[in-house]
């Protein structure tokens, strides 16, 4: 049986073939296509191969997968991956010669593969970011160019920032300076709105969505991050791994006798985790029966340690709540928050 591993980049690839004993069957440097790919490995038979999970891995995997080979995408953060390779000295051959090693051996753990339905959720969810993060960053450069007048603009949210500005007395010198920025502003939030608006139907259209937005401070864009995140809520024994894989655990560096933990570990998806903090918020500042349970405990919690910290355990507790929702296929339950 032969072993295959692909050290993957942008570009280049470089790819290693082996057999049962360790012996090199063939090593070369290709470019990153689809084509490239199926050609290097189509003449040696179905065999394993070994790659690390990165921005390029899926649709590589999915192309080797389509001409028979058996695809494994591992973690890059497993150690023992690489026990063999000398890290002052890195270069790709040391990287694809101490994969293929670990093909062979076994000395791997496949990473989890998003399903097709949740990656391209997951773009979409991130297209709308991208959208959201460009308009507050005119919105910021509109304000800065204001001051500069001795001009502040009123607080306000961002589909009213247009009717806000033209409340001010702004200078005839200044107005074409701005007009390019307010036309973009203009065009942006609509094409924001219209992606909001697809993202909501889609949210209303699944049953598992509809269900996470049962939790206090939980809207449909919460609920479709967090179900984008997840994925498949059997892959998770228990809910505080969730939470871990969130990256909403906190640090820790215990020995004998000594504990300390610190602040949260900020793992995984960091867009999954703003969002739970923000429904965090949500539910704190919430004033209906639903949320009572979850804010009384928050401020209790903020009483001792802090707003900060009591945010940031509420979004743990509702990454949790979440996950008990999606596995018990049930909508949430005032009951389940006592304190």
């Amino acid at each position: 049986m032969v072993y295959g591993a692909i050290d993957l980049h942008m570009r280049f690839s470089q790819i290693r073939i082996v057999d049962a004993d360790g012996a090199v069957v063939r090593e070369r440097r290709v470019a990153t296509t689809r084509a490239q790919f199926v050609k290097v490995f189509e003449d040696l038979g179905p065999m394993r191969i070994l790659l690390e999970a990165s921005t390029e891995s899926e649709w590589v995997a999915q192309a080797l997968e389509t001409v028979g080979h058996e695809v494994v995408v591992a973690d890059p953060n497993f150690a023992p991956m690489y026990g063999e390779r000398q890290r002052r000295i890195k270069t790709d051959i040391r990287d694809v010669a101490a994969l293929a090693e670990a093909n062979r051996r076994g000395w791997y753990r496949a990473a989890y593969r998003v399903s097709r339905a949740q990656r391209t959720l997951r773009q979409q969810l991130g297209v709308r970011r991208q959208l959201v993060r460009a308009r507050t960053a005119m919105i910021s450069q509109l304000r800065a160019l204001l001051r500069h007048e001795g001009l502040r603009i009123a607080n306000g949210h961002s589909h009213t920032v247009i009717a806000r500005l033209a409340r001010l007395d702004v200078p005839l010198t200044l107005q074409p300076v701005l007009a390019p920025l307010v036309e973009a502003l203009r065009a942006l939030t609509a094409v924001i709105d219209d992606t909001t608006q697809t993202l909501t139907r889609q949210a209303a259209a699944d049953p598992v969505v509809v269900r996470l937005q049962t939790v206090p401070g939980v809207g449909p864009l919460v609920a479709l991050t967090y179900r984008a995140s997840v994925d498949d809520v059997l892959r998770f024994a228990r809910a505080d791994q969730v939470s871990s894989a969130l990256g909403l655990v906190p640090r820790e560096a215990s020995s004998g006798e000594r504990q300390q933990r610190g602040r949260i570990t900020k793992t995984g998806p960091s867009d999954t985790r703003a969002m739970l903090v923000q429904a965090a918020w949500c539910c704190w500042r919430s004033r209906t029966a639903r949320s009572s349970a979850l804010r009384r405990w928050v401020e209790q919690l903020a009483t001792r340690r802090g707003r900060r910290v009591a945010i940031v355990a509420l979004a743990r507790r509702l990454s949790r709540i979440l996950y008990a929702v999606w596995r018990d296929a049930t909508d949430f339950q005032i009951a389940t928050t006592a304190a």
